[in-house]
């Protein structure tokens, strides 16, 4: 079973390749999900990365890290809460 970890304060060069190869070091990477501005494209900040194992490693290594001048903070993703109907 993965493991969704979720990676905030991230530099907005950041891009998935850099992030899997940070990650790949503790395990196996299943995937990475850099979350983008829907009208700017640009980096919102954070991201998920889902590991198969090493996952536990990965958060203790990486939180607090610096990375391009930015400190990750990285945690176990919290499951995605229940969205309210648009009132409109």
């Amino acid at each position: 079973m993965s493991t969704s970890i979720y990676v905030g304060n991230l530099p907005f060069t950041a891009t998935a390749e850099a992030i899997q190869e940070l990650f790949s070091t503790f395990g196996a990477v299943e995937n990475v999900n850099l979350i983008k501005d829907r009208e700017t494209g640009r980096l919102r900040g954070f991201g998920f990365v889902e590991m198969a194992s090493g996952a536990n490693e990965a958060i203790a290594a990486l939180n607090d890290k610096d990375l391009d001048g930015r400190n990750l903070k990285v945690n176990r993703a919290k499951p995605r809460e229940e969205r309210r109907p648009s009132r409109w």
